[in-house]
C-alpha cells in the first residue's frame, strides 16, 4: 500500500524525503487548506524530493467555484509549472450548483498534458458524489482524493469503499482526511484502497512528522 503526504512548506518536503512515503502533494498555505505554491518553491521541492511530486493548483482557500480571473490564474500556473520536472497536478473546480465543472476542469486537464491530474477533496462538497466521480473519469482525471463525502475519512470509509468497488478499475480513489497511524488499519480494512493520503501533521507547526509518516506507512504495509 502506498502513501502520499500533503506538504504545505519545504520543511515538510525535506521530512518526507527521509521517510518511507511514496508521493508528495506540494502546496502552500496550510491554514487555507492548500494553495498554489510559487515557482521558486516548486523548484526547491523538486530538488528535495526525488519520488513522485504533484503540485496543487488552487488560487485561494474557501469554496471551489472560481471567478474568471481566478480560473485564468489557474491556467497560468499550470503553464508556468508543468516544465519544472514535476509529475502532475492537483485541482478541482465546482460550478455554482456544487457539481464538477466539466468545461473548466477539462480545459485544465488538457492544458496539463502530458502530466496527469488528480481531483482533490472538492469531490466531497458535490451534491451527487458517485456521479461526480464518474464525471472526473470522463474528464480524464487519474486520481481522486476523498474522505467519502464527509469531513473526515473515518466517517466516510464505507462510501469510499463503495466508490472503489464501482470505479476502482477506472481511476485511483485515494482515501484521506484526518488519516493517521491510529486509524489507518481501520480505514485500510474497510476501503481496501491501494493509495492513501495524509498531512502527518501532529502539532501546531504545520510540518509533517517523520515518526508519524513511517508509523502510518507501516500500518498500511502490514497485512
Amino acid at each position: 500500500m502506498k502513501l502520499e503526504v500533503a506538504c504545505f512548506n519545504l520543511e515538510s518536503v525535506a521530512v518526507v524525503a527521509k521517510s518511507n512515503a511514496d508521493r508528495v502533494e506540494f502546496c502552500d498555505e496550510f491554514h487555507a487548506g492548500g494553495t498554489t505554491p510559487s515557482m521558486e518553491n516548486t523548484l526547491k521541492a523538486r530538488i528535495l524530493f526525488s519520488k513522485e511530486l504533484l503540485i496543487m493548483i488552487r488560487p485561494r482557500g474557501g469554496d471551489f467555484n472560481y471567478s474568471d480571473a481566478e480560473f485564468n490564474a489557474m491556467k497560468r500556473s499550470i503553464l508556468e509549472l508543468k516544465n519544472t520536472g514535476i509529475d502532475g497536478f492537483v485541482f478541482g473546480i465546482l460550478d455554482e450548483n456544487n457539481n464538477v465543472d466539466f468545461q473548466r476542469n477539462s480545459e485544465l486537464v488538457v492544458l496539463a498534458k502530458p502530466l496527469p491530474c488528480s481531483f482533490h477533496r472538492a469531490i466531497d462538497y458535490t451534491n451527487d458524489y458517485l456521479d461526480a466521480i464518474n464525471t472526473c473519469i470522463t474528464i480524464g482525471f487519474k486520481i481522486i482524493l476523498t474522505s467519502g463525502h464527509q469531513s473526515k475519512i473515518e466517517s466516510g470509509m464505507e462510501t469510499v469503499q463503495e466508490a472503489i468497488i464501482r470505479f476502482g478499475n477506472q481511476i485511483q480513489i485515494m482515501p484521506g482526511g484526518s488519516l493517521r497511524s491510529s486509524n489507518a488499519s481501520k480505514v485500510k480494512a474497510i476501503t481496501k484502497a491501494s493509495y492513501y493520503h495524509t498531512s502527518a501533521i501532529t502539532d501546531a507547526t504545520a510540518i509533517a512528522n517523520l515518526t508519524e509518516i513511517n508509523a502510518l506507512k507501516d500500518c498500511l504495509s502490514n497485512e
